[in-house]
């Protein structure tokens, strides 16, 4: 885990390959420590290879302080088991969750913080699938 240079306009949140019930509390500080009033922040889960419901609640509870102080918060490039995870849960259709950190430098550059990404989810078929 690791987050970018505070000197960036954007801050750039690393997540580790396991964000579970011995990393989430880890992941949570480390997420909700990059926000900032009217901030933006991307979430990378491109190393993530593994996520529990602990980790898809850190997410929520980040996603949740993110609206309370009206950051814009992306999460980017979650594949296999843990944009699965993310999916079956429902919580993709909450998350703004881009293809790319590019795809959602993208997003945070053209939308204010209120946008809510809604047409831009993990799998643009809904839910449902």
């Amino acid at each position: 885990m690791k987050r970018a240079p505070a000197e960036t306009e954007i801050a750039t949140i690393m997540l580790p390959e396991r964000v579970d019930s011995v990393t989430s509390a880890s992941v949570e500080a480390l997420m909700v420590g990059a926000l900032r009033p009217a901030g933006r922040v991307i979430v990378d889960g491109s190393a993530v290879t593994y996520m529990s419901a602990a980790g898809v609640r850190a997410l929520a509870i980040a996603l949740h302080k993110a609206a309370e102080r009206s950051t814009r918060i992306v999460f980017c490039s979650f594949s296999g088991p843990a944009a699965d995870c993310l999916l079956v849960s429902g919580f993709s259709q909450l998350f703004d969750v881009a293809d790319s950190t590019e795809q959602a430098l993208a997003r945070l550059a053209s939308k204010r913080a209120g946008g809510s990404g809604s047409e831009d989810r993990l799998h643009p078929h809904g839910a449902t699938g």
